[in-house]
């Protein structure tokens, strides 16, 4: 833990004093011309500079406090070599803001698992920590949220660790193919050829997980099976890992057809972004249709994630907020 200094200096003005260890752990925590201090300064209105050897922070009480909280966490994740960036950095300052500034480190205790290069995988966000755990406890679960929230990552990775584990004697993942009629059939190939550019995402992911040879192993092996929505039909699927990706632009006969497939001992996982349908206007979402119908069902969870669990390039998180916005105008316009 820091050691701070207080002191009331004039105009209400407050000062409080950190101790570093290093200038090492400074110039991580602020960043490449000091781009992350200047997040941490303008999320908090806390003003920040360095003094021989420990930081000085003024501004009012409770920017102050503030910003000496999430700079405790910060320095305490650089110290656990975690890394830093400017997303990081403004969801714990959200979390601080929250009242939950303790919940900063700890979901950095949360490994998922390990990419085959061993790599390990966390929650980066509370969101993600409450989708992991309901595909722990539940046998159905909904991932629903923006691009960039790691739905389909996570449930992967819990995926194959499953299967490592043997839970599951199965993977598989699927996608519908939105545009499987007449723009399909101009793609070279055979039918496999023509759906894979849809289900790239979810080979991604395996390879990560997999990586590429033990992937095609496991795939000749018939363990693992990537395919397109369609190719569930009229299939019983025991002892699976499933996942559907992209389930906002199921119908609802799709989505119905998926979801009595699974027999005894499989585990579903629905993902997808109700914000992103591209179905024709007269068809309705199967996903937005399920999380309707299924929300009081036993043993089924519907895991919300926001623009706060996206975990990609800040820019990501201002796009969605913008596009958010203007749904909201374009709502009120229309229904005022």
């Amino acid at each position: 833990m820091e050691e701070y200094y207080f002191e009331q200096s004039q105009a209400n003005t407050c000062v409080r004093f950190v101790d570093i260890q290093s200038m090492d752990e400074v110039m991580q925590l602020f960043g490449v011309f000091d781009e992350n201090l200047q997040v941490i300064e303008s999320e908090t209105g806390a003003h920040i500079k360095v003094e021989a050897d420990r930081i000085k922070v003024t501004g009012s009480q409770e920017a102050v406090d503030l910003a000496a909280t999430v700079m405790d966490k910060l320095f305490a994740m650089i110290r656990r070599r975690e890394g830093i960036d400017r997303s990081r950095i403004r969801y714990a300052i959200d979390l601080a803001k929250e009242g939950n500034s303790d919940l900063i480190l700890e979901l950095l205790d949360d490994v998922i698992a390990f990419t085959h290069k061993g790599k390990q995988i966390k929650c980066k966000t509370l969101g993600q920590k409450r989708y992991v755990k309901a595909l722990k406890q539940h046998t159905v679960v909904f991932g629903v949220g923006p691009a960039g929230t790691g739905k389909t990552y996570i449930a992967v990775a819990m995926a194959v660790l499953a299967f490592k584990n043997k839970e599951v004697s199965k993977i598989i993942l699927t996608r519908p193919a939105v545009e499987a009629g007449e723009k399909l059939g101009f793609l070279p190939g055979d039918l496999q050829n023509k759906v894979d550019p849809y289900l790239r995402p979810l080979y991604d992911a395996l390879y990560d997980f997999l990586g590429a040879e033990n992937f095609k192993a496991l795939q000749e092996r018939g363990c693992i099976e990537v395919a397109p929505l369609a190719y569930m039909r009229g299939r019983t699927l025991n002892d699976a890992y499933i996942i559907l990706d992209e389930a906002q632009n199921c119908t609802i006969e799709q989505m119905k057809m998926f979801l009595t497939r699974f027999g005894e001992g499989s585990r579903v996982v629905v993902t997808g972004d109700i914000t992103q349908i591209d179905l024709p206007r007269d068809k309705k979402s199967g996903l937005v249709h399920a999380i309707t119908v299924l929300n009081d069902v036993q043993g089924v969870s519907i895991v919300q994630l926001t623009h706060k669990d996206v975990v990609r390039h800040e820019m990501v998180q201002r796009i969605i907020q913008a596009y958010d916005r203007a749904a909201k105008r374009e709502y009120h316009s229309t229904n005022d």
